[in-house]
């Protein structure tokens, strides 16, 4: 049976217009190929119903930060665990991304394309992903986890998947090669120092303008491949937008100066809003955080929201991400509430989940609303998260979740699956 049709449902479609009542979607194959009120589409008597029982509609979710193979955990369990262990672990990690309705997600760093390759296969279930595979950084910054005592928590390198320390306009133009020639989707940098690095502070000035320049340009001749930068300092978020790098990742320190910027250059920003939170949640909670790293999310969570609301209120260009991985895979919409709490309505935060966030990662041809002629990437909510956005939170509130045409959850009341 091919089609699935979803009715009796409120459809909010990513576009950020009005609400449909009483909608329908029709689904054939992996597309999504009728989107209307009930009466205007035409059903195939053989097509599977999936009844949203008066919830919403809308499309599946998008997070353009995560680090779908890690989650924080104490150094001790780290250094004891096998390797290769941390690839099952990350099964969990997808099942609990794909449980919350995220369907795509870029993932920032320790993803490779073999995780990818057996999600798209189907080997495994996961959320559709860009790998940027590793982020290059400069010896010394937020990246590289030499600690005091010589020990390396990176492991340098293994096949597939290069190490990302580089210096120098050369040394930086081969290691973006190396990357590239990993199989990485997007190059990702690490443009300033950052909270969770034992050597820097989110203020450093990472790499010089020439050194992004060169990744800019070495992406460019792969048919466009962009630059995400991870980029909490001043003068390394305006070195980052003056090079043409694509998106910044946390913004934590953005001037009125920057986000002007930002605008004219077309910049996308990737708040991570709930990035510092959980680190502090987690501080209180367990030993999982290092000292280093609370002390200076405790200097930076304050001066974080009131850079992304000067930087939403200059018109920049806002897609949802998280950081994933430094708070549980699931947790992941937790950032949409804290989007509204700097000035976002909740209908702007869905739009930037949705239709801005396949924008920034180039694929808005293919997911981010609902609409004919898109993948079906489509999910069913019991609440309205217009009317509490924060319900989200619950994942048990998403309880149908196709991907790809395919029903990947289905927890809707008196339905066995």
């Amino acid at each position: 049976m091919a089609f699935k049709l979803i009715r009796n449902g409120t459809l909010i479609d990513g576009r950020g217009g009005d609400p449909v009542e009483s909608a329908s979607v029709l689904i054939d194959g992996n597309k999504i190929v009728a989107v209307g009120p009930e009466a205007h589409v035409h059903v195939p008597a053989d097509a599977e119903v999936f009844d949203a029982q008066g919830g919403c509609i809308l499309p599946g979710f998008i997070d353009t930060h995560v680090h779908i193979m890690f989650q924080v955990e104490n150094f001790q369990k780290r250094l004891t665990t096998p390797f290769a262990y941390n690839f099952y672990k990350a099964l969990t990690y997808m099942r609990n991304t794909l449980n919350a309705g995220i369907t795509s997600i870029r993932d920032a760093g320790g993803a490779d394309v073999g995780l990818k390759m057996a999600v798209e296969d189907g080997l495994v279930e996961g959320p559709r992903m860009q790998v940027s595979i590793e982020p290059l950084t400069i010896t010394g910054g937020h990246g590289d986890s030499w600690m005091l005592s010589g020990l390396d928590m990176n492991l340098r390198g293994y096949p597939g998947h290069p190490s990302g320390v580089c210096d120098g306009v050369e040394e930086v133009r081969k290691k973006v090669r190396e990357i590239l020639r990993a199989g990485a989707d997007v190059i990702k940098v690490h443009a300033t120092g950052g909270v969770l690095s034992p050597t820097d502070h989110p203020e450093f000035t990472q790499f010089s303008l020439e050194e992004l320049k060169v990744m800019v340009q070495e992406g460019q001749y792969r048919r466009g491949v962009k630059v995400m930068a991870h980029a909490q300092g001043a003068e390394g978020i305006r070195n980052a937008v003056l090079a043409g790098i694509h998106s910044i990742e946390h913004g934590v320190f953005i001037d009125d100066e920057t986000a002007e910027l930002m605008v004219q250059h077309g910049t996308y920003l990737v708040p991570t809003l709930l990035a510092p939170v959980s680190v502090l949640e987690a501080a209180e909670r367990d030993d999982s955080m290092p000292e280093y790293g609370i002390r200076k999310c405790r200097e930076v969570i304050e001066c974080h929201k009131e850079s992304v609301a000067r930087a939403y209120k200059a018109g920049v260009k806002i897609a949802m991400g998280t950081d994933a991985g430094v708070m549980p895979h699931g947790t992941n919409l937790r950032e949409l509430g804290l989007m509204c709490e700097i000035g976002m309505s909740p209908m702007e935060a869905i739009v930037a989940t949705t239709k801005v966030a396949a924008e920034c990662m180039g694929w808005e041809d293919k997911v981010g609303t609902v609409e004919v002629g898109k993948l079906a990437d489509v999910i069913i909510t019991r609440t309205n998260p217009l009317k509490d956005i924060r319900s989200l939170e619950n994942t048990n509130n998403v309880v149908t979740v196709f991907k790809d045409g395919k029903v990947v959850k289905d927890i809707r009341e008196g339905v066995r699956r």
